[in-house]
């Protein structure tokens, strides 16, 4: 009856867990426990101070049902040992992640328990797919989404599992660390306060966010998830990347939904599948959050970060859409799936910024970062990433405004500067940003830094450079 050590990461729910599933059903004693790890201690300020709130209401979570988290700072095999020693654990036991730093710890940590003569055992629950269960026809990866798509589309990823009512618990609990103690929205400064109503926390939450969808936003979503000032997504990708919801939970809801005729619901799935994909590369091509994807790009003239880019990170580069997109990341710890793809390409195209100083800046100001997602979607809008289209694929940032936000309601719902009357979410961007920007509505809003048609022109001689060779 030797107590098991469940190492909790991006997996912070009870239910559609198939470690937690497994550790109940051996009827022994189980200690949650959370590490502020080597991995963990890399996140931006975003992610990280959203990861407290998640902790927070999971451990209230887990204390109704009779058990404790345990938060500990450190290595993570240094402090597994060390619960391994205070308690008496021979099992050790998690759900799989799949992205480079992440496998490197896991492995090291797995390898030097079973050499400890101790149990460690790692399970499925991140994704609908093992990046190892989905292969070509010839026994490889898959480089493309739409072969990848059709190649798991009725595949069944098994049903999700119900919360366990009730943990046995070790005779003595370890001691805890105090959450508040490390003070995990410390480089969020002032920017939580105006984030966190916005955020929506926990496993009740994301349920709720998925049963309200289903009720009410699937059917439409084909083409409200394109509409800047529209409601038109789930929202869940903040509970994924945090595992606050079972992506089987999400999987199965939009699977009731297809069969009960909702146009929608197919194109739900496709999404929870495109987010598969990146952790699919992000397995077999590791270098995916780091590196171009696509190395015949190594030698493409982005430059690095530039005065450019920084009129970009503060919302200030004269293109409305753009701005409008950053500022709703600042206010909300999120952005519209269509104005990233928007603000991404600006950067990487109109402004021949590299990717990585995109990627890097979201990394820290969003509170539904995913390294796999967050790498692939900043590639392919870049061209260096998997499905990436011909060079000549440049979103006009005015033209897509005109198309997905044609009264203009999502860039005044962020945008101040001009308005008689502002919007209190786009005044609210002046209170989330850091002060020493020193930015107030009262400067006007500045004239374009880049000619758009300019801009155009200057990466796509760029492209055809690269591809010519010269």
């Amino acid at each position: 009856m030797a107590p098991i050590l469940y190492w909790m990461r991006r997996d912070l729910r009870l239910s559609d867990n198939p470690a937690l599933t497994w550790v109940v059903q051996q009827g022994r004693p189980v200690i949650p426990v959370f590490c502020l790890d080597e991995v963990v201690e890399t996140w931006g300020a975003a992610p990280k101070w959203r990861l407290g709130l998640g902790l927070d209401v999971l451990r209230g979570s887990l204390e109704d049902a009779g058990a404790r988290l345990i938060l500990r700072r450190g290595q993570a095999l240094d402090v597994l040992r060390t619960l391994i020693e205070e308690t008496g654990a021979d099992t050790v036991v998690w759900n799989r992640l799949y992205v480079a730093d992440e496998r490197t710890r896991d492995t090291a940590v797995k390898e030097a328990l079973r050499s400890d003569g101790l149990t460690a055992r790692s399970f499925a629950g991140h994704v609908l797919f093992e990046p190892w269960t989905v292969e070509t026809g010839s026994g490889g990866y898959y480089k493309v989404y739409t072969p990848f798509w059709k190649a798991v589309r009725d595949r069944d990823p098994g049903a999700p599992e119900p919360a366990p009512k009730e943990f046995a618990a070790p005779e003595v609990w370890p001691q805890s660390e105090a959450l508040d103690d490390w003070d995990l929205g410390r480089a969020m400064s002032r920017g939580a306060a105006v984030v966190a109503p916005y955020a929506r926390v926990g496993s009740a939450a994301a349920e709720g966010r998925l049963g309200h969808f289903m009720a009410h936003g699937v059917a439409d979503y084909d083409s409200g998830r394109d509409k800047l000032a529209e409601d038109g997504t789930s929202g869940l990708s903040e509970n994924l990347t945090l595992g606050e919801i079972g992506i089987r939970t999400c999987w199965a809801a939009g699977q009731r939904a297809m069969a009960d005729g909702k146009p929608g619901a197919e194109t739900f799935l496709k999404e929870l599948v495109w987010r598969d994909f990146a952790h699919h590369l992000a397995y077999h091509t590791p270098h995916l959050t780091s590196e171009n994807w696509r190395s015949e790009w190594d030698a493409f003239p982005w430059s690095d970060d530039n005065d450019l880019a920084e009129a970009w990170r503060r919302g200030r580069t004269g293109v409305e859409v753009v701005d409008a997109g950053m500022r709703e990341m600042y206010v909300t710890g999120r952005m519209h799936n269509r104005a990233r793809m928007l603000v991404a390409s600006y950067l990487t195209k109109h402004l021949m910024t590299h990717w990585k100083v995109g990627a890097d800046w979201f990394a820290d100001c969003l509170i539904d970062w995913d390294p796999a997602s967050n790498a692939m979607g900043w590639q392919w809008a870049a061209g260096s990433g998997p499905d990436a289209s011909p060079f000549f694929r440049i979103f006009n940032p005015d033209t897509q405004a005109e198309k997905f936000d044609p009264r203009g309601t999502y860039r005044r719902r962020w945008l101040a500067e001009g308005q008689a009357k502002p919007k209190e979410t786009a005044d609210a961007f002046f209170e989330a940003i850091p002060e020493s920007w020193g930015l107030t509505p009262g400067q006007g809003y500045p004239a374009p830094i880049v000619d758009l048609k300019e801009g155009r022109d200057r990466a796509l001689a760029a492209y055809k450079q690269r591809d010519t060779g010269q």
